[in-house]
Parts: C-alpha cells; structure tokens; sequence
C-alpha cells in the first residue's frame, strides 16, 4: 500500500519537474525524461534517498568520469580541466532538464578517441626501440591523467609497446616449438617476427577501434543515467528496454529464440554453439563456424548484418514463440544458404540446478547427494515459470529415494537472485520458523518465515560458498549457520551483498504526454536490506563459513566493501528461533579439516598460487626493456602453467550412478545430454574442495552415529 502511495506522489512530483521537456526534439525529450524520472524514483522508493546537492554532484562526476574513460586512456588533464567546471553542477542539470555536460562529455570523449584512432596505426608502423631501460605504470590508480596529448600520445606508444612485446614472445615461443617438432620449419629473424607482431596488434586495435566507434549516443546515456543511480548505491542501475529483457532471461533461465550462442570478428556475426533442444538444434542446418550474413522476418526482406553489432544482430534474431526467421548463412566451405527456423521457448540448462551422487573406493564410504544451484532463479513473467525450489525439492526428493547419507549443497559462485525462493529452500530443511529478517525505508521490520511444519530433508547438510556466493546465497547460508542446520564450509567469507533490489517500470511512471517516447526501461532500485535472524547483517561482511579452506583469491580483496558508495554494515533486533535438534561438534571438524588441508599438496599449491596471484596483481610497473620483458613473462609462464589447475586435482572422488529410471533414461537417450553429464562428472571428481567437503560430511555423519 505504501509503495503506491509513494507512486502517486512521485508521478506528480515528475508532472512538474519534467515540464521543460514539452518543445525538445524527440531523442533529447526522452533523455530528459528518462533523467529526471529516474531522479523522482530513486527519491521516492530508495533504502537510503540522497539529497540533490553538490556532494551528490560529485560523487555523480567522479562515477561517470570512470565510466567514460575508467584506464585513463583517452583523456588529458586539459579535458578533464574543462569537465571539472561540471563537477558541482550535475545536481542543477538535472533540476534543470538540462544536459549541457552530457553533450560536451559526449563531444571531448569522441574527439579524443578520434585522436587515438588516428595514432595507434603511426605508432605500429615501425619497430620500438626495445633496448630502453623504460618503465610504464599500467594501474590507473597510481597513476594521473596525462598532463597533455603529447603525454598521452606517449604513454600509447609505451602501451602499445608492451602489447607487441608479449606477441613477439608468443611468436618466438611458437616458432620455437615448431622447430622442435620438424626440421623443415623457416626460422624467422627478429626483425620478421616483430614486424608480424605489430601487424597483429595492428588489427585487434582496428577491431577495437571499430567497436568504440559503434557506440551509440544510447549507449552513453545509460552509463550518464547509471552515474546517477550509482550514487546511491551500486547495485541500484538503470535498464534501457534491451538491456531489461536480457536480465530476465539470465534470472529466468529462458528465453524465446533459435537457441545458437552467437560471437563477433571482423565485422562478421558467427555461431559458436547450437544449444541442444533448442530450434536450431532441431532444424539441423545451423552449425558452429557458420557466419550469419543476413537476417529476415518471415517472408520480409533480409537485413544485412555484416559490421552490425552484436547486440542489435541478436535483437533480429531472438523472436516470440511460434514465428519465423531466415538466415542467410555462410558455410565453412563457402557455400551461402538460407535456413529457415521457427522460434521456440528455450531453457537455458546450465543455469538450472542439478543433482549427483558422490562416494569414494573405502570401505563403509558414505553415499553423498550433491546439489549444484548456479543462481536462485525464478520466471519473473510467468507465474507458473520454473523456480529454484520446485528444482531443489525435485533434486532433494531424488536423492533420498537413493538413500543418500548426507547432502552437498553447493552455492559457489551463486551471485543470488530471488528472496522468495530462498525462504521456501530454507524452509526444506527446518521446521518453521524464521529464515531472514528485511529493513525497508524507515525502519519498517519484516520477518520472511517457513510456516511449513514439515521438512524435506533432516539429515547431514553441508553448504559450500565461496567469495563469489552473495545476496540470496548468503540468506540461506546465514539462515543455515544460525539454526546449527549446516556446517558452512568454503572461503574466509563470502561477497557480502544485503541488500534486496525490485524492478520498477520508468513507463508506468510517466504522464501520458510523454507516452509516445516509450519504451523507456526500468529501473533495479534497492528498497530493502536484509538481516540475519540473529540480528547481524551480511552487508559488507559477508558469512563466514564454519570450516575455512584455502582459496586462490584469498590474497586478494573482493566484494562489497570494493565497491563505490556500498550502503553501511549494521545490525538488527534478533529474531526468536530454535536451533537444530541434532548437533555436532563443529570445532572438532574444522580441526580434522585444517590437519588434512595442512598436509594436502593440492591445498598448498591453492594457497602458493593465491599469494602469486595477489603479487602478480601489484606487481603493476612494467619494464619496457625486451630482456627484461622476456625474464618475467618467462617466470610468469612457468608459474601460470603450475598454477593453472589449483583447485583441479585427482581426487578420491568418485560418482555413483543413479538408479532412478528417469534419470538414467534421460541421459541415455540424449547423447548431448550425456557428453555434458560426463563432462561435468569429471569436474566434480577433480574438485579437490569438495572432495574436502566430502570427508568434512563423512565426518559429521560418523560424529551423528555417536
């Protein structure tokens, strides 16, 4: 109810503010619409409003600035000298439906590119001087913009230098190796293969060149509109219609389409993968290598897509359900055809969770059912869509008519995604009770409970998350923690994201003068923050496991606190509840784990290659002498090949077929299928974290015998 009072409000207070847009031509009316609504919902529906004034003006600058040019790349203290008078204005533009420093960002950013352009082919078309004891400092923050375009136009040529250094190597490594292999290979001189070295790197800068200078005006805008949001905290964004539905697809798991993974080269659209199940699949014609060379609607004239961009090819390709598009298509042996697919709903199955049976060759070894869940999805259009839970109770179910001793809840790299579907997760595994307590604006407390007295499953759980485990995933293993119901194991502490987002439509809240500008997007506004039923808060902090293992990011700090304008850490009431009935002495475990991470070479080599990892990372001066160049790629390359599997090692693992009939049907039926199954069966046995997992779940299940 409040939130429409709040609408109501909002949409007149957006009535007055947007008045000055009446005479504008069509695309700058709509920028200023889109702007100053935007404004009006943020103040309106936000966790923590900000107030339009030169503090948020600055904060709104320094966001856009690192947006427009984030490696210092293309600007001069000059440009920035004249975009500084801006630097507390931004606030009055958009009061004022004004956009005067957009237009002038917009005008300084594609001169200088322009100049760059125009450089880079001067400065590869004749060798460096590669015995200079120089040096170029390759991290923006330790670094200034350049003073001027002469000082710019320099450190290109050192940038460029050290592009052509590492693919004189590379050369020089694969001629190496070819001459090992035959004796008939031509041995290039230096000279021929430095030359080749920059005539490659020519081209990957053309290619890069060619990209920028697609950059639409739109393109710009959103990142302009997204230094607004961003003030106000960092996953509050703003959506134009494209980028809106592509969201959906990656929260859903689903899409409407042809199913084929689609890349750009040199200005030609190729198919990378056919989706199995997918249209294309079924058609048969479409193949990986082919190039799409034009696009048409049903029986319509083809459009040409050749140097379109991506992104506006596969807007011409995806389509509702039921219609037809034909492609002009290239095939590998040069042959052009058209192959006419008819759309489909597509499932995007790497997305969905999925279910295993892991043990090991010992005696008396336990039989473990592992879950995977790679994000809390949930069809945000179809209410009777796919969700996580329905999946999670299917795989839970599954795996108890396979009389599992324990389960492996595995939530690494799970980035979140809906608070409705972790309560009813959580709610599998306890009573009822409460699972996550929620802060809107103004301190308005809501408790997300089970009220479902029954459990799917009451038997040894362990949940796995990592540094990359945020937002939804930490809710539940928060939830897990605090009732004792799980043993937490993975890295030093998870992402550290509490905070809850909703979508709300800019279309929806704008007067019906202005109705002819849309589509007009969404926004993703963060309204809530939640809490632990302890009263603790994972924003910032994160969970910290129960049983840490080593992790090749340890060294290194990422997550929340990272981020610009991250909303403060704090704490709540707590929140009444029972902890787990069965209990076990977790202290214990983790003093087995950490014995057997001690002694384990595979844990070792995680920890060497996290502290590699993190020097390599600081290690940001770069010397510009050849000799010197080739000593530290040469022991990088050594450390990167020794390093390149930690956390891939043989394990003790292995999988136990299933005997459910589906199951096993499902696979045998789909060789696809199968091939991803095996694929993925080897990953999990070389796994050495959760093969660490589990031993750390044997544990517990001997601990429960007692």
């Amino acid at each position: 109810m409040r939130l429409k009072k709040i609408a109501i409000v909002s949409i007149i207070s957006i009535a007055v503010v947007l008045i000055t847009a009446l005479s504008l031509e069509d695309s700058t009316r709509k920028e200023k619409v889109v702007m100053s609504t935007i404004y009006e919902i943020l103040k309106s529906f936000h966790y923590e409003p900000q107030n339009l004034d030169d503090s948020f003006s600055e904060k709104m600058y320094a966001l856009y600035l690192k947006s427009l040019d984030y490696n210092k790349m293309y600007f001069t203290q000059e440009e920035i000298l004249v975009l500084d008078t801006y630097k507390r204005q931004l606030d009055n533009e958009i009061q004022q439906g004004s956009l005067t420093f957009f237009e002038l960002s917009i005008e300084l950013i594609e001169k200088q590119i322009s100049k760059i352009a125009d450089l880079y082919p001067v400065l590869l078309s004749k060798p460096f001087d590669y015995s200079v004891a120089d040096s170029i400092e390759i991290d923006e923050k330790k670094r200034d913009y350049a003073k001027n375009q002469g000082e710019l136009e320099l450190y290109w040529s050192k940038f460029l230098k050290v592009q052509v250094m590492d693919e004189i190597i590379q050369l020089e490594n694969e001629q190496k190796k070819a001459a090992e292999k035959s004796d008939t290979v031509t041995i290039k001189s230096f000279e021929e293969i430095e030359k080749i070295a920059r005539e490659k790197i020519l081209k990957r800068y053309n290619t890069r060149f060619k990209r920028l200078k697609q950059t639409t005006r739109s393109d710009r805008f959103s990142a302009y509109v997204n230094a607004l949001t961003g003030v106000f905290d960092p996953h509050t964004n703003y959506f134009p219609p494209k980028d809106k539905q592509d969201f959906d697809i990656s929260i859903s798991g689903k899409l409407e389409g042809i199913g084929a993974t689609l890349s750009e080269r040199d200005g030609y659209i190729k198919v990378v993968e056919i989706v199995p199940g997918s249209p294309s699949w079924k058609q048969g014609e479409l193949k990986p290598e082919d190039v799409i060379l034009k696009v048409a609607q049903g029986d319509s004239e083809p459009v040409d897509i050749v140097d379109m961009r991506l992104d506006e090819a596969v807007q011409l390709i995806r389509g509702p359900k039921g219609t037809k598009v034909v492609l002009t298509v290239k095939k590998i042996d040069g042959k052009v055809v058209k192959i006419p697919i008819i759309r489909d709903v597509i499932m995007l199955e790497e997305k969905y969770a999925k279910s295993a049976l892991l043990t090991v060759k010992q005696p008396k070894s336990p039989k473990i059912g592992y879950i995977y869940l790679p994000q809390f999805y949930t069809d945000m259009n179809d209410a009777n869509g796919r969700r996580c839970s329905d999946d999670i109770k299917k795989e839970i179910r599954l795996l108890q008519q396979e009389n599992v001793n324990g389960i492996i809840l595995d939530l690494r790299d799970n980035g979140g995604g809906s608070l409705n579907d972790v309560v009813e997760i959580g709610g599998y595994f306890i009573e009822k009770g409460p699972i996550v307590q929620v802060n809107s604006t103004g301190n308005s407390r809501r408790v997300l409970s089970d009220y479902n007295a029954s459990i799917e499953y009451d038997g040894p759980l362990v949940i796995i998350v990592n540094t990359f485990s945020a937002s939804a995933s930490e809710i539940l293993a928060a939830a897990m923690q605090d009732y004792k119901r799980a043993v937490i194991v993975g890295t030093q502490s998870t992402y550290g994201k509490g905070t809850v987002q909703r979508f709300v439509d800019v279309d929806r809240l704008i007067e019906s003068q202005y109705k002819d500008l849309q589509p007009l997007g969404a926004v993703k506004v963060t309204i809530q923050k939640f809490y632990r039923i302890n009263g603790g808060s994972t924003q910032l902090k994160g969970v910290t496991p129960d049983i840490i293992l080593p992790d090749v990011y340890q060294a290194i700090e990422i997550g929340e606190k990272e981020l610009d304008y991250a909303l403060r850490w704090d704490v709540t009431q707590a929140e009444k509840y029972s902890t787990w009935k069965y209990q076990v002495d977790v202290k214990k475990l983790a003093k087995k784990s950490s014995a057997r991470i001690a002694n384990d070479s595979a844990f070792i080599t995680i920890s060497n290659s996290a502290q590699w990892l993190a020097d390599k990372r600081n290690a940001t001066s770069i010397s510009l002498q050849l000799s010197d160049y080739r000593a530290r790629q040469k022991q990088d390359v050594e450390l990167s090949e020794l390093y390149k599997d930690a956390g891939k090692h043989t394990t003790a693992l292995e999988i136990v077929p299933f005997t459910n009939s589906i199951v096993t049907n499902d696979v045998a039926i789909d060789s696809v299928m199968a091939k991803r199954t095996n694929d993925w069966h080897k990953e999990l046995i070389q796994d050495v974290e959760l093969y660490e997992t589990y031993r750390i779940i044997s544990d517990m299940i001997a601990e429960y015998k007692k």
